[in-house]
């Protein structure tokens, strides 16, 4: 018996083109994906002058704070888990824009400190963000990207 077929109670039909046009048409969770690689290209392609991608500008912004949050943290706020935040690390960590240090209280526990080079590329790359991020808002009727991050927020 098929996995779908234990969760249903007996067998399902196959889906036809029909239903293939209800997903296409209507899945949020494709919307979400295909507008977030659109918005991931767009940001790529603008900070490459920098050596940097979209995913990287925000592991390095996730950083910019007072004192060097845990890993743990940071994993937390960017939605990743420990590995692969842990393997986006690496590229950041040879081109000495990030260190990866001991807890002081806790040897166990790793914090992420920006360098002085990483404060420096975010100081580059701030502005270009600032700008495409407007150019975003700007294709946006008046007041919808506020609305657009508090229903993404509620989605997450």
């Amino acid at each position: 018996m098929s996995k779908s077929s234990e969760l249903t109670g007996g067998p399902t039909p196959e889906p036809t083109f029909a239903t293939t046009r209800e997903v296409r048409d209507t899945c949020l969770c494709l919307f979400v994906q295909r507008t977030a690689r659109a918005l991931a290209r767009r940001f790529d392609a603008a900070l490459r002058p920098l050596d940097l991608t979209n995913g990287q500008f925000s592991l390095l912004m996730s950083l910019n704070r007072p004192q060097p949050p845990a890993l743990g943290e940071v994993a937390e706020l960017l939605a990743m888990d420990r590995t692969t935040l842990t393997a986006n690390l690496k590229p950041l960590e040879r081109r000495g824009l990030v260190a990866v240090e001991r807890g002081r209280d806790d040897r166990r526990r790793r914090h992420l400190r920006l360098t002085a080079a990483g404060h420096a590329l975010l100081g580059e790359a701030v502005p270009i963000w600032r700008r495409e991020h407007a150019a975003l808002e700007d294709l946006l009727s008046g007041g919808e990207a506020a609305r657009l991050r508090a229903e993404l927020v509620a989605l997450s």
